[in-house]
């Protein structure tokens, strides 16, 4: 009989500071918690059209940023555990909002989609490939976070994109 696989909870908590210091400017101190804490500065703004400066990356570059290293991060971490040979990886991201105003009034802004095209190399067959996104969609911490049915994820399998 074999035995029944220890289940282990992790906790893996972010904290942030930001502070408006010109204008869009903002400078934001990002803290992992816990065991092996880090932190990082992420400064945005937004580019002149919007009234910035142009001196950071946008917002939204970072959640675009963010997404596609998230998959990515668990791709590789998640075929070293099911033992699927990925020899090279590139994933390509859009993510689409649309923001609609009456007048002067401030926008409300709604998400139409996001989709990650992810193209895998090496000599995995074509049911490990899918086994793997799979395992890694449901190991990416910013894909749990967005409303199901929101983002699509498309495979390279030979010359053809195949949903997944």
């Amino acid at each position: 009989m074999d035995p029944v696989p220890k289940v282990t909870t992790i906790d893996i908590v972010f904290e942030a500071e930001g502070r408006n210091t010109a204008k869009f400017r903002n400078d934001i101190a990002v803290h992992l918690r816990g065991a092996a804490p880090v932190s990082v500065d992420l400064p945005s703004d937004e580019g002149p059209a919007h009234g910035g400066d142009g001196s950071a990356p946008y917002p939204l570059a970072y959640f675009i940023s963010g997404l596609t290293a998230c998959i990515m991060t668990q791709l590789r971490a998640f075929s070293r555990r099911l033992r699927i040979e990925v020899t090279t990886m590139e994933v390509n991201a859009r993510a689409h909002w649309r923001a609609t105003h009456t007048g002067n009034a401030p926008y409300e802004s709604i998400p139409v989609g996001f989709s990650l095209d992810i193209d895998l190399g090496g000599g995995a067959s074509e049911t490990d490939k899918r086994r793997l996104v799979a395992a890694a969609i449901k190991g990416c911490f910013i894909e749990a976070s967005l409303k199901p049915g929101l983002v699509r994820h498309r495979l390279k399998l030979g010359e053809n994109w195949v949903e997944v």
